[in-house]
């Protein structure tokens, strides 16, 4: 289909368009026009990445002067790959109407577990261990000694790309994960650098939030980027928790005792170098007096040594003196570790400033800021200088480097906080320091600094308000668009009592009370027998589900579920969740039905779509607040209030309802698609929670479905899907939740289409 947004031509690769997806397009033109920043809500299962693909490239095609690049980032690999094949479709319907740019290049990066095609790296199942040998085979100083003894192995396929691939641009065209390395394999190319070399001239790029969010990887990776991309982050009702994880470092005892096993290398690898080749020492001496620039530490492929902070003007300075020797760098990081052991033996919990660790460890030891400021990058001069290889064993030592830098370049926004030990388990002494980001906006500020747009959109994102407080940015665009229906596919409900008048709750005082367990039992085993195929139940944490499911098969209730359908169970362990996904998925598929048993923020709620038969219902049992006793929670709230003003109930709940609303969205991945959304606690009727889900679900939640029993509750899930199941066709949408081009170009229908959608 052809549109005309604005003025603007806009190829949309299908033959209908929803009425919420023009809106979107013409929300999201608003937000690039005045080079200003978006925030933008669309249902889920409505096509909101085709719209934005749609739209920007368009853009791009029509002012390439003043769009040069797209760059999307995602959370998963599941959604990178989504975004690829939609960029595939647009594509191919730009070559059906003989508009293809034949120098369009569209890629996704991930990471290098994810595209080594080396025989022998690939096979490693660790990120970081992949890591580590990618380095070991394409070190410079490792090149080097391969080039003059065919002993040492290197990598043929980084060999090759860097002498001949550089020279060679990627042919025009899209490129999923499978297509970099089908290709590198047929040229011979390292899949993973060459997409890192072509992101400079690529039109779109796909990768994940880390690469822009996290400062360690956005320095090596995303540093090339020009002022006029258009950065959108989709799915990104969580992008405040990925941008405080970037900034934090967690050292435990663990970590204390490997990197003083780190240290002790260093000193025997500096003592040997010392004595068979001192020049190498010298000549890394002169390089850091002339200061770092000068010092030119090759970062291309160091991402596991990456510098967490590294403002510009520290890159002018020359490394302080009393840790420019190799020894005497060695030294301070003894006493550093030293330091750090000390405040680690405590009997009480420790919380304090970076201001007052930074005073405390000039006190007690005489370490001042400035040379803490540069530790991380003088560990990786030092390691590049050492030529070592196995930097995945320095990791330790790495993360202690990085804490310190961190801890002497902001003295706001974060806090240290040291437990003697863990709260589940009192009586086992294992102390942990958090250095904990307290402030989202500190990771994410750099990027609307850098980029003229960045668009935050997801299908969860109410309430709107809150975002631009906690990330500290000015939208110019701030919409909340609703779904517009030809039959009501949705059917959210709230049961908020057993049959026996008891009412359910997950609260702290009912949650472990048998009867309310026996309910949320009831209604699992009821709604089991009226649902076909899946059904996905979600907990507010594992401990709890653990907890529930250990009462339930006391009470007989498992019994009761398996002679109905067949039970899977969500666990901590990656491994056994993708085969309980996959026999879930199998059950689904040949017929005999089943119940997955999840935990909202887990894996499950956030990068997997229950589409069609896979799941019909999704009940949420209890409203998944975050555990409120965790210390880093209580620093974050405190912060939160004294600097943005928001009380520490009204965040928790924001947290909350996003979460839930995310797990039954997993329910209704398009149109075509029906569910029911079954919140399973009293506490979702009060307006304070139900108020803050999202438009599109609140419209069809009326007060007649806020208290029903678990008997009302089936009676009214038997008649929705008896509805659901006459038939529907493509032509009982047209005129109601689809338009065809002869409507778009009905100036009225236009109008009207924008107005009902955004109201």
């Amino acid at each position: 289909m052809k549109l005309e947004i604005d003025g603007l031509e806009v190829l949309f690769p299908y033959d209908y368009i929803y009425p919420e997806q023009y809106t979107y397009m013409c929300e999201l033109k608003k937000a690039i026009d005045s080079k200003g920043h978006g925030l933008l809500e669309m249902p889920s299962g409505t096509g909101k990445t085709a719209s934005l693909l749609s739209l920007i490239i368009a853009y791009q095609r029509a002012h390439p002067y003043h769009v040069n690049k797209l760059i999307y980032c995602s959370r998963t690999v599941p959604e990178i790959e989504k975004c690829v094949a939609e960029l595939k479709r647009l594509r191919k319907y730009y070559e059906k109407y003989g508009k293809a740019n034949d120098l369009f290049v569209g890629l996704c990066l991930t990471s290098r577990k994810n595209l080594c095609i080396h025989p022998t790296v690939s096979k490693e199942r660790d990120g970081k261990v992949v890591d580590g040998k990618c380095y070991a085979l394409t070190a410079s100083h490792k090149r080097e000694m391969a080039k003059s003894d065919p002993e040492v192995e290197a990598c043929n396929f980084f060999e090759k790309f860097d002498t001949i691939g550089r020279e060679a641009p990627l042919p025009s065209g899209v490129y999923s994960i499978d297509d970099l390395k089908e290709f590198g394999k047929d040229k011979g190319y390292c899949p993973y650098f060459m997409a890192r070399y072509a992101m400079s001239y690529a039109n779109v790029i796909v990768y994940s939030y880390y690469y822009l969010l996290d400062p360690k990887i956005a320095d090596l990776v995303s540093k090339e980027m020009s002022r006029n991309s258009i950065v959108v982050f989709d799915e990104a009702h969580n992008i405040d928790n990925v941008c405080i994880e970037s900034m934090s470092v967690t050292i435990t005892k663990r970590t204390i005792d490997r990197g003083q096993a780190n240290i002790n290398a260093l000193a025997s690898t500096i003592q040997g170098i010392r004595e068979a080749d001192e020049e190498r020492l010298k000549n890394e001496y002169n390089r850091l007096v002339q200061g770092l620039r000068e010092a030119n530490i090759a970062r291309e492929n160091e991402q596991i040594l990456a510098n967490p902070t590294l403002p510009d003007d520290i890159l002018q300075e020359a490394i302080p003196g009393n840790i420019r020797t190799a020894e005497h760098f060695v030294n301070f990081l003894k006493r550093l570790l030293e330091y750090i052991k000390t405040r680690l033996r405590t009997q009480h919990v420790i919380q304090e400033s970076p201001a007052g660790f930074l005073r405390d460890i000039s006190q007690k030891v005489f370490i001042e800021r400035k040379p803490l400021k540069f530790c991380s990058e003088r560990l990786r001069s030092l390691i590049k200088t050492l030529e070592i290889t196995e930097i995945t064993d320095f990791s330790p030592l790495v993360t202690i480097c990085n804490f310190a830098t961190l801890i002497a370049t902001y003295t706001k926004g974060f806090s240290l906080i040291i437990e003697p030990f863990d709260d589940r388990t009192p009586t086992i002494s294992n102390p942990i320091l958090h250095f904990s980001c307290m402030d989202a906006s500190l990771a994410i500020k750099p990027v609307f600094n850098r980029f003229q747009t960045v668009i935050i959109t997801s299908g969860t994102l109410s309430p709107l308000d809150m975002y631009p407080k906690i990330l500290d940015f000015r939208p110019v665009i701030t919409t909340s668009l609703t779904m517009t229906l030809a039959r009501q596919c949705i059917f959210p409900m709230i049961v908020a009592k057993g049959n026996d008048q008891v009412s359910m709750s997950s609260k702290f005082e009912s949650r472990n009370d048998i009867a309310v367990i026996r309910n949320f039992g009831i209604l699992l085993v009821e709604m089991a027998g009226v649902v076909p195929d899946g059904l996905v139940a979600f907990f507010p944490s594992y401990a709890y589900l653990e907890t529930v499911v250990a009462s339930w098969y006391e009470q007989g209730i498992i019994d009761s579920l398996l002679r109905k359908k067949l039970l899977f169970i969500e666990t901590t362990d990656a491994a056994e969740t993708s085969l309980a996904l996959y026999n879930y998925v199998k059950a689904c598929e040949n017929g005999r039905g089943a119940v997955l048993l999840s935990v909202a923020r887990g894996k499950v709620s956030e990068g997997v779509d229950f589409d069609h038969h896979l799941g019909r219902c999704v009940i949420m049992f209890g409203i998944p607040y975050v555990y409120t006793q965790s210390r880093i929670l209580k620093a974050r709230l405190e912060y939160l209030r004294d600097n943005y003003q928001i009380r520490e109930n009204d965040f928790l709940t924001f947290d909350a309802m996003r979460h839930a609303a995310q797990c039954v969205g997993r329910a209704l991945r398009g149109k075509t698609d029906y569910g029911i959304m079954c919140f399973a606690d009293k506490r979702f009727a009060r307006y304070d929670k139900r108020g803050k889900l999202p438009k599109w679900i609140q419209e069809h939640l009326k007060d007649s479905l806020c208290n029903l029993s678990i008997e009302e509750g089936v009676q009214l899930a038997k008649r929705f899907l008896r509805q659901m199941a006459q038939p529907f066709t493509r032509e009982d949408q047209l005129g109601i939740s689809l338009l065809t081009y002869e409507q778009l170009q009905d100036e009225e229908i236009r109008k009207n289409v924008i107005d009902k959608v955004a109201s």
